[in-house]
Order: structure tokens, then sequence, then C-alpha cells
């Protein structure tokens, strides 16, 4: 066992299937051709995008981990096992950031009690870059995830996140599945005071990005389709 340990990478990734130097720094490219112990959701398309990054880089001694919500908890630990033994290891996202809205959060944790190094490699969140072309307040904001499911419940939580906003004069953002987008904007629509700000920002970084704000009477005349388009929504009620 080596006396110094490995570094554990948070490895950010493109937010779609655009070049992947287009959206990240070289700095990335040359960590993952150092490393070949990596965390990931999904081991096909961690696999596709080190290969995209670089193809000179051997598949066969790739050493994976798997970390998605059927993995055991009693598991991870042992994920950084490389990093004990003076190997350095990559946390991959499936998009954006590793960490952020994203389960590699618990390993990052688990890293901290290790007395390990974290790296964090610069790369693209589309929740910070939606919210820098919101015109929204950046100084005070929350991300609240994904919403609830059930209607009623759905329209609740947006009427308080509304409320939040104006009280406390802090932008709030969400998420949800991209193929409820549409119905999203609806409840937005049904829900939300007529001059509450709303921005969605979806397929950003990608040729098809589209970044609009606007007040809920403004949304209600407006004809886009959401469907399947990753997306963030951002709600302020000045």
């Amino acid at each position: 066992m080596s006396d110094v340990k490995g570094k554990l990478y948070l490895i950010p990734t493109r937010l779609g299937d655009n070049e992947p130097l287009e959206v990240l720094p070289i700095s990335v490219k040359k960590i993952i051709e150092q490393v070949d112990n990596y965390i990931v959701e999904n081991e096909k398309t961690a696999r596709r995008f080190i290969k995209k990054i670089s193809s000179s880089k051997p598949q066969q001694s790739l050493n994976i981990h798997i970390l998605n919500k059927y993995t055991e908890e009693n598991e991870v630990p042992d994920f950084l096992n490389a990093c004990i033994e003076g190997k350095p290891v990559g946390l991959l996202s499936e998009a954006g950031c590793p960490g952020i809205a994203d389960p590699g959060a618990s390993v990052v944790n688990i890293a901290h009690q290790k007395d390990i190094q974290v790296v964090p490699l610069v790369g693209p969140s589309s929740i910070l870059l939606a919210l820098m072309s919101s015109g929204m307040n950046g100084q005070n904001f929350t991300f609240n995830g994904y919403l609830p499911i059930e209607k009623n419940e759905r329209k609740a939580t947006l009427k308080k996140l509304e409320r939040l906003s104006f009280e406390q004069n802090q932008s709030q953002l969400f998420i949800e599945t991209p193929y409820r987008n549409n119905k999203m904007l609806e409840d937005i629509c049904a829900s939300l005071n007529k001059n509450t700000r709303v921005c969605i920002a979806c397929d950003i970084t990608l040729a098809t990005e589209y970044i609009k704000t606007k007040t809920v009477s403004e949304w209600k005349q407006s004809n886009i389709d959401l469907h399947k388009r990753p997306a963030i929504f951002i709600i302020h009620k000045d």
C-alpha cells in the first residue's frame, strides 16, 4: 500500500451529444488519459465518453465501479480503494458536474472522511449556465431538484416557491423529467401569478439551445415544445 494516496478527480461531461472539447477544457482530456479507475452511473455511456475524448486509451485498462440507485451503500467506500493504493480515481457524471444533482456526492463525502484529496475539474453545469442567462438573482438562489409528481402537491409547491422568491428575493430553480416538461410548463402557467418571471433553459450548450425569460402571462401565449429536451426552470416573483 502506498504512503501517498491517489486523488479523486471530479470529471464533468458534456450536456448533450456534441464534441467534448467544444465545452470541456483540455485539462479534462489530460486527466482522463492518466486515470484508469472510474466511478460512473452507466458503464456503457462512460466508456463511450472516455473513448470519444481519448481514442487512444485502451478500454481494457479501465476499472469501472457503478454508482446508481441500485448500488448498496456499503459497497461505495471500496470504490476508493485505488486511491488508498496511491492511484487516481475519476468520478464521472452522466451529464454536467459530478455531485451536483448527481449521486456522486456520497463518494466525495467518503473521500473527505478518508483524507483523500478531491480535485474538481472545470466543466458545464446546466444549473449555473441557466441561472447566468436568466437575468434573475444570481446572488441568492436555491436549486430544488425535482418537484412532486402529484398534481395538487406540485401546484402547492410551485406557489410556495413563488412566495419564497418574493419574500427573500431568491431565484428558485428546479428540473423535471424531460418527457414531463410540457406538463410542468402548463402547471406553472396555471398556478403562478401572471407577472411572475419564468426562465426556461433547455438543450444548454447544444445547437438546439433555447433560453428565454418571460412572464407567466407571456408564456401562456407561447408555443414551445419542451418534450424530451433536458431543461432547467427558474421562477422569480418581483
